[in-house]
């Protein structure tokens, strides 16, 4: 560090050295020396997005492609803006270091009534609001930015976390007063508390004669895909994953047998997880869609549940072992299964051939699972196609990008853009619905203007079709706030200013033309496909057994 280094450019500094090639956000007053600051510094661009938001939103799916990422909001009205793409990272365990810039220093201490605030003198509340939807929040001043940022990033690298760091815009360009860091030192597994464990689970495995993996959304965040696909093959046990975790675990390779779903997914899949007489479960999340709607049937006492830091081996809970040293250690445990995987099929791998037929999910998802090629990056948005998707068996080394437990919709369009911006030589596919884009369109422009050329499935299906099929106490006809206006969704592009190749389809001959199209052309330009399904009830199988399982439910009160 340089002896004159300023706070602003230590901080970027800090960014950089974690991989932060951009930083998305939206310029306001109180941030300009934040950017004045990052315009004139080498190594990380800024990314303008068209509302904070938005640019919440492809912080997100940033982090999820790069490991972690920046958003850079004025006080006040931009990150109140953010704010619920903040709680959704933090929701989904995505590491995001939020950067707001603030009123000057006098004006603070002065208690002034500045524009942008709650026009009371505090200039604190916001900040105490972001206590609750970040992992760690501080206040930074030229004495204390060289212990607050890195101890701001360390949380959010350890504990899959957004952090929450305000400056006030005249202290941005001040030097660095202090030069103290905090330390690095991550914590150690606990060897006795490890040796116990593996004890424990050896004496486990003597009893099973079949044993499953189940993968799930912490495997993606911290890195554990590597150790887990070892430990699959040294103990040759199917793995499935759970909703949220969708990609944590190689989708192509033979011992993958599909999305467990409770009541509502592949009955193969589900008798194969719950006849197991060992689970091994790798960073679960517990919620209601993983565990859909308390319909999955997983006994505790024949599970082995590992987290980041914890284990807990049927009733009895090991602390402080590390994921990645007791997935390393179980390979050596001397328990493999004789019964291979065998053959699975998967529910879109059966193509609907007539190309007259009109679109239909058994017909269009298929046809999707069949287009997608290795290293794709595919964004998929909360709503029908999410539980679509979640059936589609992706290809090798894909990355399956989702808010499954925050479901914020309209997240997956300015998600994608991230993810483009994440990674440029990757292909990024968009899955969103009529509905869900309507919400933040504006991002197609950001795709747009900065070369992103992803391929975009819009699903129109006449409004929201998902809240249709969740809400079975009132008849369809009678939810007018499910409806939602017709838009020209091929001519976003030219309303944009900008070209792209699109195509509105109706029958499966038009989509497979559309799919040739755009595989062709989407190395040059932005490709937007407009899914037309004129049954506003149709859906994949998940969803209609959702909906069946909802009903009877009612039926029940």
């Amino acid at each position: 560090m340089a002896e004159n280094t300023t706070l602003g450019q230590y901080l970027y500094d800090c960014l950089k050295a974690e991989g932060i090639t951009e930083i998305f956000g939206v310029p306001g007053d109180y941030n300009f020396s934040l950017l004045d600051t990052l315009e004139d510094y080498d190594g990380i661009e800024f990314i303008n997005g068209r509302n904070e938001l938005n640019a919440g939103y492809a912080a997100d799916a940033y982090a999820r492609v790069k490991g972690m990422s920046a958003l850079i909001t004025t006080f006040g009205v931009g990150e109140m803006s953010a704010c619920n793409a903040i709680a959704g990272a933090y929701s989904e365990n995505v590491p995001l270091i939020h950067i707001v810039g603030s009123p000057k220093t006098m004006m603070q201490q002065e208690k002034e009534l500045a524009h942008h605030t709650l026009m009371d003198g505090d200039f604190d509340v916001f900040r105490k609001v972001y206590e609750h939807i970040t992992g760690y929040t501080a206040i930074l001043t030229p004495e204390n930015a060289a212990r607050e940022i890195p101890a701001a990033i360390k949380i959010a690298k350890e504990k899959k976390k957004p952090v929450y760091l305000v400056v006030a815009i005249d202290l941005v360009e001040k030097p660095l007063l202090s030069h103290s860091k905090t330390s690095e030192n991550m914590t150690k597994t606990n060897v006795d508390a490890l040796q116990s464990a593996v004890k424990h689970i050896k004496g486990m495995l003597e009893h099973v004669n079949k044993a499953v993996l189940l993968v799930d959304v912490k495997t993606l965040r911290y890195n554990l895909q590597r150790p887990v696909l070892q430990l699959a093959e040294r103990l040759n046990v199917p793995v499935s994953s759970l909703m949220q975790g969708k990609s944590g675990f190689d989708e192509s390779h033979p011992q993958y047998i599909g999305v467990y779903g409770g009541a509502f997914g592949s009955k193969d899949v589900t008798e194969t997880v719950e006849e197991a007489d060992l689970i091994i479960a790798v960073g679960a999340v517990w919620s209601d869609v993983n565990t859909s709607k308390g319909t999955a049937k997983l006994n505790p006492l024949k599970m082995v549940e590992i987290q980041p830091d914890t284990l807990k081996v049927g009733e009895a809970s090991y602390m402080n072992v590390r994921a990645e040293e007791i997935l390393n250690a179980l390979q050596d445990i001397g328990y493999r299964q004789n019964e291979s995987v065998g053959n699975i099929s998967f529910p879109y791998d059966t193509m609907v051939e007539d190309p007259s037929a009109p679109l239909k999910a058994t017909s269009y998802y298929p046809r999707i699972q069949q287009m997608l090629k290795e290293n794709d990056i595919v964004v998929t948005e909360t709503g029908t196609f999410s539980y679509g998707m979640s059936q589609v068996r992706l290809p090798k080394g894909a990355t399956y990008i989702a808010q499954g437990g925050w479901q914020s919709i309209g997240y997956a369009t300015p998600a994608a853009f991230g993810a483009c911006i994440a990674d440029r030589n990757r292909r990024v596919l968009l899955f969103t619905g009529d509905g869900s884009i309507q919400l933040t369109a504006q991002e197609i422009s950001s795709m747009l203007e900065n070369g992103c050329k992803p391929i975009v499935f819009i699903l129109n299906n006449n409004g929201y079709t998902i809240e249709k099929f969740l809400n079975v106490k009132v008849d369809i006809e009678k939810q007018k706030y499910n409806e939602i206006p017709e838009w020209n969704y091929t001519k976003l592009a030219e309303a944009f200013g900008q070209e792209a190749f699109t195509a509105r389809v109706e029958t499966n001959g038009e989509l497979d033309e559309a799919i040739t199209n755009a595989q062709d052309m989407n190395a040059d330009k932005l490709c937007l496909i407009e899914l037309v399904v004129k049954d506003q009830m149709d859906a994949p199988d998940y969803l209609k057994k959702i909906r069946q399982y909802l009903e009877e439910q009612e039926k029940l009160k």
